[in-house]
């Protein structure tokens, strides 16, 4: 029993390895694998990063919240998932606090974040 933890243990360093670090407030662009039917393609989801939940576990999750024709659409990834092709990361925000829940009130220019330099 312990030799089959010790392995998913090796392959999800070995998979988290390749992913790049990133926190609350970083825009994130996420591609992801959708199946329809018997075909399978890549979507990308562009947001911000609200939060993460469980870091350095194996149920590791980041919540994406992005603005997309004007309705606000929050997505829930975990960070090990098969399913999740790569993470690029495209600005570094510059926030205090991990959660970022506030942005739900916010819309527009209230709700930017400035970028760390």
């Amino acid at each position: 029993m312990s030799e089959l933890i010790k392995l998913i243990e090796d392959e999800s360093k070995e998979r988290r390895a390749e992913l790049p670090s990133f926190a609350a407030g970083d825009t994130v662009n996420i591609h992801v694998k959708i199946k329809e039917g018997n075909k399978e393609r890549i979507q990308q989801f562009q947001g911000t990063v609200m939060q993460i939940k469980n870091p350095n576990s194996n149920g590791e999750t980041f919540t994406v919240r992005k603005i997309s024709s004007g309705i606000a659409v929050e997505r829930i990834f975990p960070l090990l998932s098969p399913n999740i092709e790569k993470i690029e990361v495209l600005r570094k925000g510059k926030v205090r606090r991990a959660r970022l829940y506030y942005l739900r009130g916010r819309k527009g220019k209230a709700a930017r974040i400035k970028e760390k330099l």
